[in-house]
């Protein structure tokens, strides 16, 4: 049994990682901003699996002093983080240049000055633990510059994808990289409220159970970094980062 913390675990793929982490035997340390859907979430949990702890925390992950202070709220509560899954993201976005710095710099700073917040509280305590899994969620967007709306995003998450490589590069060959291990996700198309407008006519969409149980099966593996489901999205990465600027606009 490992104790695992979730942030934005109120929908998506965060609420579902937290039922089928459970359902495999992980206590849970959940945080949003909606509290509500956490209760809701910790009501469902606790029903299918009783012997499970949840704990719950109210976090938005912009307020950089927040993050810290649920972070190790929530590793006082346990005695020792396991695993911290760096998941809470935001999909807006607009071409840039439109008059919408406001939503691009609003994903800007939630999807990777927020994640630096996360990481680096983080790895506070796994350097003090000696020990600790990261998770970070990045997309396969993160493969290759994107166009239109979807730009901010994805540099957001190649920068996020890059703060957990970094670390991994830093730690390889120490005595705190046999403990510490570092995996970056990158989902591809995988049902949830940030991708509803989109969801039928997004080519290989699969539904939000499907794409969490290959997410989950690589946390639980720990393996460096997964294109998540493997198929298509593991052949469509190499695609994605050498493919021509003219054969990958046609296939977008």
């Amino acid at each position: 049994m490992t104790t695992i913390l979730i942030t934005g675990a109120s929908s998506g793929l965060g609420a579902e990682m937290a039922r089928q982490l459970a359902a495999r035997g992980n206590d849970l340390a959940l945080c949003a901003r909606r509290t509500d859907r956490l209760d809701e979430l910790k009501a469902e949990i606790l029903a299918a699996h009783p012997e499970r702890r949840v704990e719950l925390r109210a976090l938005d992950v912009t307020d950089d002093d927040q993050v810290f202070e649920v972070f190790r709220a929530f590793r006082a509560d346990f005695g020792t983080l396991d695993r911290i899954v760096v998941n809470a993201g935001l999909g807006k976005g607009a071409p840039l240049g439109t008059g919408r710095f406001d939503a691009n710099r609003e994903t800007a700073m939630t999807n990777f000055v927020a994640a630096l917040a996360q990481t680096e509280a983080a790895m506070e305590i796994f350097r003090d633990q000696q020990a600790g899994h990261l998770v970070m969620v990045s997309s396969m967007s993160a493969m290759r510059g994107m166009p239109k709306a979807m730009t901010t995003y994805a540099a957001t998450k190649i920068g996020a994808a890059y703060l957990a490589e970094g670390l991994r590069n830093e730690l390889y060959g120490k005595p705190l990289g046999k403990t510490v291990k570092i995996t970056v996700l990158y989902p591809g198309y995988i049902a949830s409220e940030m991708n509803e407008a989109v969801q039928d006519k997004a080519s290989f969409m699969v539904s939000t159970e499907t794409g969490v149980a290959s997410m989950v099966s690589a946390i639980e593996k720990e393996v460096a970094d997964a294109c998540v489901p493997a198929l298509p999205w593991a052949p469509l990465s190499v695609v994605m980062k050498h493919a021509p600027l003219g054969v990958l606009k046609r296939l977008m």
